[in-house]
Formats: C-alpha cells, structure tokens, sequence
C-alpha cells in the first residue's frame, strides 16, 4: 500500500530506523561465523569419548563407594544414639572396673570414622580408579585419532 497524503486518514511510510551503535564503543566487533566446511564430516568408526554407558558404570561404582563409607560411619552413629536413647541400662553396665558401655561405644567412634575412610579408600581403588583409568586411556586414544585427522 503507497502512502497518500490526500487520503482521510493518511498512514506515514515506514521509515528505517537509526542505525545502531555499539553499547561499548570500545569493546571489539563481534566476530563473523565461521564458514561452513566444503567436506562433509565424516563419522568416526569408534565410539566418542564420553560413552554414555562407561560414564554410566562410573556414576555407579563412586555411588557405591559413597554408600559404602557413609553408612558405615552414619549407621554406627546411628546405633550408639539408639542405644543411648532405648538402652540406657544396658549403656550404664560396665564393662571393667569404671568404664561403662556407652563410654566404650562412644570411645569406638574415632575407630569407626577411620574404618570408613579406609572403606571409602579401598573402594576407589577397587571400583572407581580402574573405571576412571579406562575412560582417561581411551580419551587419550580419541585425541590422538583426532589430531592424526
């Protein structure tokens, strides 16, 4: 539709705007894109780093291994307080000569925590380091094939 002015209600022609400035004058111009790639990419014949299923048998093994160590630790704590809650006669007995149950229980706490680091420890070793080995050898193995590209 052109613009008329003798029309009764007259409708100005779009106009274009200011052009625009940088916010920051002294930032750098935005970069272009890149270019599209002449070659199609290919597909590589091996499975990428990160296979969803190696990363899956890690989150599984470290899950067990924080399992492992927090019960042991929690589930000790957690027995001590239930005993000195509901067995406050059987927390009073002694053991020798002035030393009660509850004290020797609560005393067998320091041992406890350090049975749960040495748990969490050698559940690394046995299920989480391994794992983790092989998904660093094989990103190793996928940045060579890479860079020989």
């Amino acid at each position: 539709m052109a613009y008329d002015p003798s029309s009764p209600h007259p409708v100005p022609p779009p106009h274009d705007s200011s052009p625009s400035y940088l916010t920051y004058p002294w930032a750098p111009a935005p970069a272009p894109p890149p270019a599209p790639d002449p070659e199609p990419t290919r597909r590589p014949r091996y499975a990428a780093l990160g296979h969803h299923s190696d990363l899956r048998v890690l989150r599984t093994a470290y899950r067990w291994q924080r399992r492992v160590a927090t019960l042991t630790a929690l589930g000790y704590f957690t027995l001590f307080l239930v005993l000195s809650a509901s067995a406050s006669s059987f927390m009073a007995k002694e053991v020798t000569d002035g030393l009660p149950v509850g004290l020797l229980l609560g005393l067998l706490q320091v041992p406890v925590t350090g049975l749960a680091i040495a748990l969490y420890e050698y559940t690394a070793r046995r299920g989480v380091d391994p794992v983790a080995e092989r998904i660093r050898k094989q990103a190793e193995l996928d940045a060579k094939r890479e860079a020989a590209r």
